[in-house]
Protein backbone atom coordinates (compact mmCIF):
# COMPACT_ATOMS: atom_id res chain seq x y z
CA UNK A 1 0.00 0.00 0.00
CA UNK A 2 1.27 3.36 -0.72
CA UNK A 3 0.48 6.70 1.46
CA UNK A 4 0.61 9.78 0.26
CA UNK A 5 -0.11 12.88 2.45
CA UNK A 6 -0.33 15.97 0.39
CA UNK A 7 -0.95 19.62 1.94
CA UNK A 8 -1.97 18.60 5.53
CA UNK A 9 -2.56 21.33 7.70
CA UNK A 10 -4.28 21.85 11.22
CA UNK A 11 -4.69 24.86 13.43
CA UNK A 12 -5.34 24.76 17.32
CA UNK A 13 -5.87 27.88 18.95
CA UNK A 14 -3.09 29.93 18.83
CA UNK A 15 -1.26 27.25 17.26
CA UNK A 16 -0.25 25.83 13.67
CA UNK A 17 0.59 22.01 14.69
CA UNK A 18 0.77 20.81 10.75
CA UNK A 19 1.31 23.82 7.89
CA UNK A 20 1.00 22.14 4.62
CA UNK A 21 2.59 19.10 5.36
CA UNK A 22 3.36 16.34 2.37
CA UNK A 23 4.57 13.09 3.01
CA UNK A 24 5.13 9.79 1.09
CA UNK A 25 5.77 6.02 2.65
CA UNK A 26 6.03 3.11 -0.43
CA UNK A 27 5.28 -0.42 -0.16
CA UNK A 28 7.31 -2.23 2.29
CA UNK A 29 9.09 0.96 3.30
CA UNK A 30 10.16 1.85 6.65
CA UNK A 31 9.56 5.38 7.11
CA UNK A 32 11.39 7.37 9.82
CA UNK A 33 9.55 10.46 11.06
CA UNK A 34 11.68 13.01 13.27
CA UNK A 35 10.84 16.21 14.59
CA UNK A 36 11.03 17.98 17.89
CA UNK A 37 8.52 17.60 20.87
CA UNK A 38 5.70 19.80 19.31
CA UNK A 39 6.71 19.39 15.59
CA UNK A 40 3.89 18.04 14.64
CA UNK A 41 4.56 14.45 14.39
CA UNK A 42 1.82 13.18 16.66
CA UNK A 43 -0.79 15.57 15.24
CA UNK A 44 -0.06 14.30 11.91
CA UNK A 45 -0.34 10.39 13.03
CA UNK A 46 -3.67 11.24 14.62
CA UNK A 47 -5.13 12.71 11.48
CA UNK A 48 -4.20 9.80 9.33
CA UNK A 49 -5.42 7.30 12.55
CA UNK A 50 -8.82 9.44 12.12
CA UNK A 51 -8.37 10.35 15.79
CA UNK A 52 -8.78 13.82 14.78
CA UNK A 53 -9.42 15.72 11.10
CA UNK A 54 -7.32 17.77 9.29
CA UNK A 55 -8.25 21.56 8.20
CA UNK A 56 -6.84 21.21 4.76
CA UNK A 57 -5.00 18.68 2.44
CA UNK A 58 -5.73 15.20 1.42
CA UNK A 59 -5.03 11.37 2.24
CA UNK A 60 -4.59 8.91 -0.72
CA UNK A 61 -3.66 5.28 -0.42
CA UNK A 62 -2.57 3.30 -3.20
CA UNK A 63 -3.85 6.99 -5.30
CA UNK A 64 -7.17 6.96 -3.79
CA UNK A 65 -8.47 10.08 -1.70
CA UNK A 66 -9.98 8.56 1.93
CA UNK A 67 -11.32 10.63 4.80
CA UNK A 68 -11.16 8.82 8.02
CA UNK A 69 -13.95 9.89 10.68
CA UNK A 70 -12.60 7.75 13.18
CA UNK A 71 -9.97 4.99 14.04
CA UNK A 72 -12.00 2.55 12.67
CA UNK A 73 -12.22 4.23 9.29
CA UNK A 74 -8.46 4.33 9.64
CA UNK A 75 -8.37 0.37 10.45
CA UNK A 76 -10.95 -0.76 7.79
CA UNK A 77 -8.19 0.87 5.30
CA UNK A 78 -5.80 -1.21 6.37
CA UNK A 79 -3.74 1.53 9.13
CA UNK A 80 -3.03 0.37 12.74
CA UNK A 81 -1.34 2.36 15.12
CA UNK A 82 0.75 1.31 17.83
CA UNK A 83 0.48 4.24 20.49
CA UNK A 84 3.14 5.15 23.01
CA UNK A 85 0.76 4.62 25.96
CA UNK A 86 -0.54 1.55 25.34
CA UNK A 87 -4.05 0.89 24.73
CA UNK A 88 -4.81 -2.39 26.91
CA UNK A 89 -7.46 -3.17 29.19
CA UNK A 90 -4.81 -4.43 31.97
CA UNK A 91 -7.21 -7.05 33.28
CA UNK A 92 -7.71 -8.51 30.08
CA UNK A 93 -6.21 -11.45 28.95
CA UNK A 94 -3.89 -11.13 25.63
CA UNK A 95 -6.14 -12.88 23.52
CA UNK A 96 -9.22 -10.62 24.92
CA UNK A 97 -6.97 -7.61 24.29
CA UNK A 98 -5.79 -8.51 20.54
CA UNK A 99 -9.61 -9.69 19.45
CA UNK A 100 -11.75 -6.53 21.34
CA UNK A 101 -14.23 -5.12 18.93
CA UNK A 102 -13.80 -8.68 16.77
CA UNK A 103 -14.13 -11.02 19.10
CA UNK A 104 -15.02 -14.89 17.47
CA UNK A 105 -18.34 -16.12 19.29
CA UNK A 106 -20.09 -19.14 19.90
CA UNK A 107 -23.36 -20.32 18.26
CA UNK A 108 -25.06 -19.24 21.50
CA UNK A 109 -23.18 -15.54 21.02
CA UNK A 110 -21.14 -15.85 23.94
CA UNK A 111 -16.96 -15.41 23.28
CA UNK A 112 -15.42 -18.54 22.30
CA UNK A 113 -12.08 -18.72 23.95
CA UNK A 114 -10.95 -21.71 22.32
CA UNK A 115 -10.92 -20.02 18.42
CA UNK A 116 -9.69 -16.53 19.87
CA UNK A 117 -6.59 -18.81 21.63
CA UNK A 118 -5.92 -19.95 17.99
CA UNK A 119 -6.85 -16.82 16.12
CA UNK A 120 -3.83 -15.11 18.39
CA UNK A 121 -1.45 -18.40 18.03
CA UNK A 122 -1.67 -18.35 14.33
CA UNK A 123 -1.49 -14.02 14.16
CA UNK A 124 1.61 -14.50 16.73
CA UNK A 125 3.06 -18.02 14.80
CA UNK A 126 2.64 -15.48 11.43
CA UNK A 127 4.80 -12.86 12.25
CA UNK A 128 7.14 -14.48 14.69
CA UNK A 129 5.68 -12.63 17.60
CA UNK A 130 5.15 -15.12 20.45
CA UNK A 131 2.69 -14.69 22.91
CA UNK A 132 0.18 -16.31 25.81
CA UNK A 133 -2.78 -15.85 24.95
CA UNK A 134 -3.74 -16.87 28.65
CA UNK A 135 -1.67 -14.36 30.12
CA UNK A 136 -3.13 -11.70 31.95
CA UNK A 137 -1.83 -8.03 29.99
CA UNK A 138 -0.98 -6.21 33.72
CA UNK A 139 1.40 -9.21 34.60
CA UNK A 140 3.33 -8.98 31.15
CA UNK A 141 6.58 -6.50 31.10
CA UNK A 142 6.60 -3.65 29.23
CA UNK A 143 8.18 -4.96 25.97
CA UNK A 144 5.32 -8.01 25.79
CA UNK A 145 2.46 -5.41 26.33
CA UNK A 146 3.80 -3.94 23.13
CA UNK A 147 4.06 -7.05 21.27
CA UNK A 148 0.32 -7.42 22.31
CA UNK A 149 -0.43 -4.16 20.78
CA UNK A 150 1.53 -5.09 17.77
CA UNK A 151 -0.56 -7.91 17.06
CA UNK A 152 -3.34 -6.51 17.41
CA UNK A 153 -2.95 -4.27 14.71
CA UNK A 154 -1.50 -6.76 12.82
CA UNK A 155 -4.78 -9.49 13.54
CA UNK A 156 -6.80 -6.65 11.63
CA UNK A 157 -4.21 -6.52 8.84
CA UNK A 158 -2.54 -3.21 9.28
CA UNK A 159 -0.48 -3.14 5.49
CA UNK A 160 0.37 0.37 7.57
CA UNK A 161 1.27 0.15 11.11
CA UNK A 162 2.29 3.15 12.75
CA UNK A 163 4.79 3.20 15.31
CA UNK A 164 4.74 6.32 17.84
CA UNK A 165 7.83 5.94 19.87
CA UNK A 166 7.70 2.39 20.12
CA UNK A 167 11.06 1.88 22.21
CA UNK A 168 10.99 4.60 25.06
CA UNK A 169 10.06 1.91 27.74
CA UNK A 170 12.01 -0.86 26.26
CA UNK A 171 14.75 -2.46 27.06
CA UNK A 172 18.18 -2.66 24.18
CA UNK A 173 17.77 -6.61 23.91
CA UNK A 174 13.63 -5.91 23.63
CA UNK A 175 14.49 -2.64 20.83
CA UNK A 176 16.40 -5.46 18.89
CA UNK A 177 13.37 -7.67 19.01
CA UNK A 178 11.40 -5.09 17.74
CA UNK A 179 13.70 -3.97 14.91
CA UNK A 180 13.62 -7.62 13.62
CA UNK A 181 9.85 -7.56 13.41
CA UNK A 182 9.78 -4.62 12.00
CA UNK A 183 12.00 -6.16 9.33
CA UNK A 184 9.92 -9.16 8.65
CA UNK A 185 6.90 -6.35 8.47
CA UNK A 186 8.60 -4.96 5.84
CA UNK A 187 9.84 -8.19 4.03
CA UNK A 188 6.29 -9.36 4.02
CA UNK A 189 5.41 -6.02 1.98
CA UNK A 190 3.91 -4.03 4.73
CA UNK A 191 4.73 -0.56 5.17
CA UNK A 192 6.01 0.66 8.45
CA UNK A 193 5.84 4.37 10.28
CA UNK A 194 8.40 4.74 12.86
CA UNK A 195 8.33 7.62 15.23
CA UNK A 196 11.58 8.17 17.71
CA UNK A 197 13.65 10.45 19.25
CA UNK A 198 17.09 8.62 19.24
CA UNK A 199 18.62 9.27 16.12
CA UNK A 200 20.77 5.74 15.49
CA UNK A 201 17.45 3.96 15.47
CA UNK A 202 16.37 5.61 12.39
CA UNK A 203 19.81 4.51 11.10
CA UNK A 204 19.49 1.13 12.32
CA UNK A 205 15.54 0.42 10.84
CA UNK A 206 14.66 2.91 8.23
CA UNK A 207 14.56 3.23 4.95
CA UNK A 208 14.15 7.31 4.12
CA UNK A 209 13.94 9.63 6.95
CA UNK A 210 11.40 12.79 6.60
CA UNK A 211 11.74 15.84 9.07
CA UNK A 212 9.50 17.98 10.52
CA UNK A 213 10.19 21.70 11.96
CA UNK A 214 7.30 23.46 13.96
CA UNK A 215 4.73 21.58 11.93
CA UNK A 216 6.16 22.32 8.49
CA UNK A 217 8.69 18.92 6.30
CA UNK A 218 11.90 20.26 6.00
CA UNK A 219 12.51 17.37 3.90
CA UNK A 220 13.52 13.40 3.31
CA UNK A 221 16.33 11.94 2.65
CA UNK A 222 17.44 8.47 2.34
CA UNK A 223 19.32 7.03 5.66
CA UNK A 224 22.11 5.65 4.62
CA UNK A 225 23.28 9.12 3.34
CA UNK A 226 21.98 10.87 6.94
CA UNK A 227 24.51 11.36 9.77
CA UNK A 228 23.51 12.32 13.36
CA UNK A 229 24.69 16.03 13.08
CA UNK A 230 23.01 16.55 9.75
CA UNK A 231 19.33 15.22 11.34
CA UNK A 232 20.15 17.22 14.44
CA UNK A 233 20.35 20.14 12.59
CA UNK A 234 17.25 19.50 10.38
CA UNK A 235 15.40 18.72 13.15
CA UNK A 236 16.16 22.13 15.43
CA UNK A 237 17.20 24.54 12.61
CA UNK A 238 20.42 25.17 14.10
CA UNK A 239 23.29 23.05 14.76
CA UNK A 240 23.39 20.86 18.17
CA UNK A 241 26.00 19.72 20.11
CA UNK A 242 25.32 15.97 20.59
CA UNK A 243 28.42 15.34 22.96
CA UNK A 244 27.83 17.03 26.53
CA UNK A 245 30.92 19.81 27.16
CA UNK A 246 31.85 19.47 30.48
CA UNK A 247 35.04 20.09 32.94
CA UNK A 248 36.40 17.34 35.10
CA UNK A 249 33.91 16.77 38.31
CA UNK A 250 35.58 18.44 41.76
CA UNK A 251 33.57 16.92 44.71
CA UNK A 252 33.34 17.82 47.90
CA UNK A 253 31.66 16.38 51.21
CA UNK A 254 28.90 13.79 51.18
CA UNK A 255 25.45 14.32 50.38
CA UNK A 256 23.62 11.33 50.08
CA UNK A 257 24.61 8.59 51.86
CA UNK A 258 22.81 5.04 51.78
CA UNK A 259 23.94 2.65 54.18
CA UNK A 260 22.67 -1.24 53.51
CA UNK A 261 19.20 -0.41 52.57
CA UNK A 262 16.88 -2.66 51.33
CA UNK A 263 13.22 -2.09 50.11
CA UNK A 264 10.36 -4.73 50.02
CA UNK A 265 7.24 -5.29 48.35
CA UNK A 266 4.52 -5.50 50.21
CA UNK A 267 4.52 -9.62 50.03
CA UNK A 268 7.93 -9.22 51.35
CA UNK A 269 9.51 -9.46 47.83
CA UNK A 270 13.26 -7.82 48.30
CA UNK A 271 13.37 -5.05 45.17
CA UNK A 272 16.63 -3.57 47.05
CA UNK A 273 18.96 -5.61 48.45
CA UNK A 274 21.91 -4.22 50.99
CA UNK A 275 23.03 -0.88 48.83
CA UNK A 276 25.93 1.12 49.91
CA UNK A 277 26.29 4.42 48.01
CA UNK A 278 27.63 8.00 48.26
CA UNK A 279 27.04 10.98 45.92
CA UNK A 280 29.43 13.85 46.61
CA UNK A 281 28.52 17.42 46.18
CA UNK A 282 29.93 18.17 42.75
CA UNK A 283 29.59 15.50 40.88
CA UNK A 284 27.46 13.00 38.80
CA UNK A 285 27.04 9.58 40.12
CA UNK A 286 25.38 7.78 37.46
CA UNK A 287 22.64 4.32 37.61
CA UNK A 288 22.71 2.07 34.25
CA UNK A 289 20.77 -1.10 34.57
CA UNK A 290 17.55 -3.07 32.45
CA UNK A 291 14.39 -1.44 33.87
CA UNK A 292 12.79 -3.64 36.80
CA UNK A 293 16.28 -4.35 38.31
CA UNK A 294 15.75 -2.34 41.74
CA UNK A 295 16.43 1.51 40.19
CA UNK A 296 12.92 2.49 40.80
CA UNK A 297 12.40 1.42 44.49
CA UNK A 298 15.64 2.61 45.15
CA UNK A 299 14.70 6.45 43.88
CA UNK A 300 11.54 6.15 45.83
CA UNK A 301 12.91 4.86 48.98
CA UNK A 302 15.40 7.83 48.60
CA UNK A 303 12.92 10.42 47.95
CA UNK A 304 10.45 9.38 50.34
CA UNK A 305 7.94 7.86 48.15
CA UNK A 306 8.45 3.99 49.47
CA UNK A 307 9.09 3.03 52.72
CA UNK A 308 12.97 1.70 53.88
CA UNK A 309 12.63 -1.96 55.31
CA UNK A 310 16.65 -1.83 55.95
CA UNK A 311 19.60 0.53 56.31
CA UNK A 312 20.10 4.17 56.32
CA UNK A 313 19.50 6.95 53.70
CA UNK A 314 21.36 10.10 55.01
CA UNK A 315 21.03 13.83 53.65
CA UNK A 316 23.73 15.93 55.13
CA UNK A 317 24.99 13.21 57.25
CA UNK A 318 21.17 13.24 59.26
CA UNK A 319 19.06 10.20 57.87
CA UNK A 320 15.55 11.08 56.14
CA UNK A 321 14.23 7.72 56.85
CA UNK A 322 10.27 8.19 57.64
CA UNK A 323 9.89 11.46 57.07
CA UNK A 324 7.51 12.34 54.60
CA UNK A 325 8.06 13.02 50.94
CA UNK A 326 7.27 16.97 51.65
CA UNK A 327 9.88 17.53 53.93
CA UNK A 328 12.55 15.99 52.05
CA UNK A 329 12.05 18.28 49.42
CA UNK A 330 11.88 21.03 51.58
CA UNK A 331 14.91 19.84 52.63
CA UNK A 332 16.76 20.11 49.75
CA UNK A 333 15.93 17.30 47.44
CA UNK A 334 14.95 17.71 43.56
CA UNK A 335 13.45 15.09 41.87
CA UNK A 336 12.91 14.40 38.06
CA UNK A 337 10.37 11.35 38.07
CA UNK A 338 10.92 8.56 35.67
CA UNK A 339 6.97 8.99 34.47
CA UNK A 340 6.30 12.62 33.49
CA UNK A 341 2.91 12.01 33.20
CA UNK A 342 2.21 9.99 36.21
CA UNK A 343 4.16 11.27 38.55
CA UNK A 344 5.74 14.88 37.04
CA UNK A 345 2.89 16.81 36.01
CA UNK A 346 -0.69 17.06 37.19
CA UNK A 347 -2.31 17.53 33.29
CA UNK A 348 -4.85 19.10 33.94
CA UNK A 349 -3.66 22.18 35.82
CA UNK A 350 -1.87 24.72 34.56
CA UNK A 351 1.72 25.65 33.81
CA UNK A 352 1.86 27.97 36.38
CA UNK A 353 -0.19 25.65 38.71
CA UNK A 354 2.49 23.07 38.04
CA UNK A 355 5.54 24.96 38.59
CA UNK A 356 4.09 25.87 41.88
CA UNK A 357 3.30 22.31 42.21
CA UNK A 358 5.83 21.47 44.96
CA UNK A 359 6.12 24.92 46.18
CA UNK A 360 2.25 26.20 46.86
CA UNK A 361 3.02 27.01 50.70
CA UNK A 362 6.04 28.62 49.77
CA UNK A 363 6.33 32.28 50.98
CA UNK A 364 6.68 33.74 47.95
CA UNK A 365 3.56 32.41 46.97
CA UNK A 366 1.23 32.09 49.94
CA UNK A 367 1.34 33.91 53.41
CA UNK A 368 -0.03 30.41 54.82
CA UNK A 369 -3.85 31.38 54.57
CA UNK A 370 -4.49 32.45 51.00
CA UNK A 371 -2.39 32.27 47.38
CA UNK A 372 -0.62 34.94 45.83
CA UNK A 373 -1.71 34.35 42.12
CA UNK A 374 0.09 37.37 40.98
CA UNK A 375 3.38 36.30 42.39
CA UNK A 376 2.01 32.53 41.10
CA UNK A 377 2.00 33.58 37.38
CA UNK A 378 4.88 36.14 37.55
CA UNK A 379 7.14 33.01 38.46
CA UNK A 380 5.56 31.45 36.12
CA UNK A 381 6.59 33.94 33.07
CA UNK A 382 10.20 34.52 34.13
CA UNK A 383 10.17 30.52 34.38
CA UNK A 384 9.07 29.88 31.29
CA UNK A 385 11.09 32.28 29.39
CA UNK A 386 14.23 30.89 31.35
CA UNK A 387 13.76 27.37 30.42
CA UNK A 388 12.25 27.51 26.61
CA UNK A 389 9.25 26.01 27.82
CA UNK A 390 7.29 26.43 24.13
CA UNK A 391 3.50 27.42 25.18
CA UNK A 392 0.55 29.81 24.18
CA UNK A 393 0.28 30.80 27.60
CA UNK A 394 0.95 29.56 31.33
CA UNK A 395 -2.91 29.12 31.19
CA UNK A 396 -2.31 26.35 29.15
CA UNK A 397 -2.67 22.76 30.62
CA UNK A 398 0.47 20.83 31.44
CA UNK A 399 -1.66 17.95 29.42
CA UNK A 400 -1.56 20.16 26.22
CA UNK A 401 1.94 20.28 25.86
CA UNK A 402 4.56 18.05 23.48
CA UNK A 403 6.36 15.29 25.79
CA UNK A 404 9.78 17.41 25.58
CA UNK A 405 7.76 20.77 26.91
CA UNK A 406 6.04 19.01 29.75
CA UNK A 407 9.77 17.68 30.53
CA UNK A 408 10.58 20.97 30.82
CA UNK A 409 8.14 21.95 33.21
CA UNK A 410 9.10 19.29 36.00
CA UNK A 411 12.84 20.26 35.01
CA UNK A 412 12.35 24.11 35.49
CA UNK A 413 10.21 23.12 39.24
CA UNK A 414 13.13 21.54 40.42
CA UNK A 415 15.54 23.33 39.59
CA UNK A 416 14.10 27.07 40.45
CA UNK A 417 14.37 26.22 44.18
CA UNK A 418 17.95 25.46 46.20
CA UNK A 419 18.68 22.15 46.08
CA UNK A 420 21.87 20.49 47.61
CA UNK A 421 20.82 16.91 45.62
CA UNK A 422 18.99 16.50 42.52
CA UNK A 423 17.72 12.65 41.79
CA UNK A 424 17.35 12.30 38.09
CA UNK A 425 15.28 9.61 36.76
CA UNK A 426 15.32 8.50 33.15
CA UNK A 427 15.53 12.62 32.91
CA UNK A 428 15.24 12.74 28.78
CA UNK A 429 12.99 9.84 27.81
CA UNK A 430 10.71 10.70 25.02
CA UNK A 431 12.22 13.81 24.52
CA UNK A 432 14.05 15.08 21.37
CA UNK A 433 17.31 15.69 20.27
CA UNK A 434 18.01 19.64 21.20
CA UNK A 435 15.31 19.37 24.62
CA UNK A 436 18.06 16.48 25.52
CA UNK A 437 21.13 18.81 24.39
CA UNK A 438 19.13 21.54 26.57
CA UNK A 439 18.56 19.14 29.67
CA UNK A 440 22.02 17.88 29.88
CA UNK A 441 23.57 21.02 29.99
CA UNK A 442 21.16 21.87 32.94
CA UNK A 443 21.84 18.98 34.68
CA UNK A 444 25.44 19.81 34.34
CA UNK A 445 25.36 23.23 34.99
CA UNK A 446 23.66 22.07 38.84
CA UNK A 447 26.41 19.74 39.07
CA UNK A 448 29.16 22.20 38.40
CA UNK A 449 26.87 24.95 41.27
CA UNK A 450 27.75 22.11 44.02
CA UNK A 451 24.92 20.09 44.01
CA UNK A 452 25.45 16.33 44.14
CA UNK A 453 23.55 14.93 41.17
CA UNK A 454 22.41 11.00 41.19
CA UNK A 455 21.49 10.27 37.76
CA UNK A 456 19.69 6.61 36.68
CA UNK A 457 19.21 6.34 33.03
CA UNK A 458 18.28 3.10 30.81
CA UNK A 459 20.41 5.18 28.13
CA UNK A 460 24.14 4.15 28.23
CA UNK A 461 25.15 6.87 25.98
CA UNK A 462 23.46 9.09 29.13
CA UNK A 463 25.08 7.58 31.71
CA UNK A 464 28.43 7.15 29.73
CA UNK A 465 28.17 11.22 28.28
CA UNK A 466 27.06 12.54 31.67
CA UNK A 467 28.63 10.63 35.09
CA UNK A 468 31.68 11.19 36.96
CA UNK A 469 31.50 7.43 38.53
CA UNK A 470 28.98 4.91 37.14
CA UNK A 471 27.32 1.92 38.83
CA UNK A 472 25.18 -1.10 37.83
CA UNK A 473 22.41 -2.40 39.52
CA UNK A 474 21.59 -5.88 38.68
CA UNK A 475 18.60 -8.11 40.74
CA UNK A 476 18.33 -5.61 43.23
CA UNK A 477 21.94 -5.33 43.79
CA UNK A 478 24.73 -2.27 43.38
CA UNK A 479 27.73 -2.97 41.89
CA UNK A 480 30.31 0.40 41.88
CA UNK A 481 30.54 2.83 40.99
CA UNK A 482 33.19 2.76 39.28
CA UNK A 483 35.58 6.11 37.95
CA UNK A 484 34.09 7.19 34.73
CA UNK A 485 34.65 6.19 31.84
CA UNK A 486 33.77 2.49 31.89
CA UNK A 487 33.49 0.82 28.26
CA UNK A 488 29.95 0.04 27.31
CA UNK A 489 30.71 -3.06 26.82
CA UNK A 490 31.43 -3.36 30.39
CA UNK A 491 28.19 -2.06 31.32
CA UNK A 492 26.35 -4.48 29.25
CA UNK A 493 28.01 -7.43 30.92
CA UNK A 494 27.24 -6.06 34.40
CA UNK A 495 24.15 -5.18 33.38
CA UNK A 496 23.38 -8.62 32.60
CA UNK A 497 24.51 -9.94 35.91
CA UNK A 498 28.63 -10.85 34.93
CA UNK A 499 31.06 -10.42 37.99
CA UNK A 500 32.38 -6.40 37.43
CA UNK A 501 36.15 -8.52 37.22
CA UNK A 502 35.35 -10.27 34.34
CA UNK A 503 33.37 -7.53 32.86
CA UNK A 504 36.27 -4.77 33.46
CA UNK A 505 39.42 -7.16 32.99
CA UNK A 506 40.85 -6.71 36.50
CA UNK A 507 40.00 -2.92 36.73
CA UNK A 508 37.11 -4.22 39.78
CA UNK A 509 39.54 -5.04 41.93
Amino acid sequence: MRLELRGITKRFPGVVANDHVDLTVEPSEVLGLLGENGAGKSTLMNILYGLTSADEGEILLDGRPHVFADPGDAIAAGIGMVHQHFMLVPVFTVAENILLGAEPLDRLGRFDRGRARDAVLATAERFGLPVDPDARVEDLPVGLQQRVEILKALYRDARLLILDEPTAVLTPQEADGLFESIRGFRAAGRSVIFISHKLREHHAIADRITVLRRGRTVGTIPAAEADAQELATMMVGRPVVLVVDRAPAAPGEPVLEVRALGVEDPPGTALVADVDLTVHRGEIVGIAGVEGNGQTPLVEAVTGLRPVTAGEVLLRGESIVGRSRRDILRAGVGHIPEDRYTDGVVASFSIADNLALTLWDDERFSNGRTRDFDAVAESARRVVADFDIRTPSIATTAGSLSGGNQQKVVVAREFDRPIDLLVAAQPTRGVDVGSIEYLHQQIVAKRDEGTAVLLVSSELDEIQALSDRIAVMFRGRLVGPFPAPVAKEALGLMMAGVDPAEALGGRAA
